[in-house]
């Protein structure tokens, strides 16, 4: 079973899409990453279970 998934996202920002990898090891995480396209930093929030991502929202400051 793979740790690290990839999820698709939305920057909240240029509303454009990309994959973000997400280590599944911690059932709930929070961090801060950057859209590979505009580079606005903006906060992820993820729910897991073992090499699965359940819930994935995004945040803008």
């Amino acid at each position: 079973m793979e740790v690290e998934v990839s999820a698709r996202i939305q920057c909240p920002f240029c509303g454009q899409r990309f994959d973000l990898v997400v280590d599944t090891s911690a059932r709930s995480q929070r961090f801060s990453t950057e859209c590979e396209i505009c580079c606005h930093p903006f906060d992820v929030v993820a729910d897991c279970e073992p090499g699965e991502v359940v819930a994935l929202e995004v945040y803008s400051e």
